[in-house]
């Protein structure tokens, strides 16, 4: 039996999206248990379990893990999978292999400045595996990103646990040749679709807007990366509106389009044209 632990945070909007996903992917026995936040009772029936839960989305994910190890049978999965994330493909042949020679399988997003952990958005793992290491979504255990920067994020305890117990783990990385966007729109290993930001702003991560880390990293180079900071101050926050709003409306028509054609998909996926001339 496969468990799916979802979560969605005020807006219903990737619900029905998410059951018509599954339901059309997923080929093995499953069971989905969705934390709400703010969503409308109505859509409680479309999943087998709904919890009520207020804060961090590391802490409903731990949440769900908790009750769905007190329901299952040892050797069940538990399917983590964020509320704008779903199967594009049957994954399960690609989680069993990983399972085979790994402890768990987790969607890894080297395209946010070299993110290290697993990240929540698809993660499987057994479930008796999750309870003896004590699983743990939260951030605290911290790695550097490709800037040298110290940071961590939900995922962070889980990537410290794995590396304390010497366990190895299967990345599912981005699998895109055509990117509307250098982090949302994902497919990751052919088989899952992130969306990325389905439930807020699309605000890209600090690391990835700062100024280059040499700036901080002499006396030669102090003032002068505080004069470049200050004088880009105005023009980042123009230009972060600016890609905000325009990204707004690519999410908007790639949503229009994951609604009515199970394979939008493949545009992310078509081969790269070489624009070779006969010579």
């Amino acid at each position: 039996m496969i468990h799916v632990a979802t979560v969605h945070y005020k807006s219903d909007k990737w619900i029905d999206v998410q059951v018509a996903y599954l339901a059309r992917h997923l080929q093995e026995p499953y069971r989905v248990v969705a934390s709400f936040e703010a969503i409308d009772p109505v859509h409680e029936p479309k999943f087998d379990r709904v919890v009520q839960a207020v804060g961090g989305h590391a802490g409903k994910l731990n949440l769900l893990a908790s009750l769905i190890v007190d329901q299952a049978e040892h050797d069940d999965l538990i399917m983590f999978l964020d509320g704008d994330a779903f199967p594009i493909a049957d994954p399960m042949p690609t989680v069993h292999k990983a399972l085979d020679e790994s402890l768990l399988i987790a969607v890894r997003r080297d395209e946010v400045a070299g993110d290290k952990q697993p990240h929540p958005c698809f993660c499987v793992i057994r479930a008796e595996d999750w309870d003896r290491i004590r699983g743990d979504w939260s951030p605290g255990f911290p790695w550097k990103n490709t800037q040298g920067e110290l940071l961590s994020d939900a995922g962070g305890n889980l990537l410290g646990k794995l590396e304390r117990i010497g366990a190895p783990w299967t990345p599912l990385l981005r699998s895109n040749t055509t990117n509307l966007h250098p982090l949302w729109f994902g497919v990751y290993g052919d088989v899952l679709y992130h969306h990325g930001a389905g439930f807020r702003d699309m605000v890209v991560p600090s690391a990835l807007t700062r100024p280059p880390a040499w700036l901080n990293g002499t006396e030669k180079y102090r003032l002068l990366g505080s004069a470049l900071r200050h004088a880009d101050a105005t023009r980042v926050r123009v230009q972060n509106y600016r890609g905000m709003q325009a990204s707004k409306r690519l999410s908007e028509e790639v949503y229009a389009r994951l609604q009515s054609d199970p394979s939008f998909y493949e545009e992310f996926l078509a081969p790269r044209s070489t624009g070779a001339g006969s010579g």
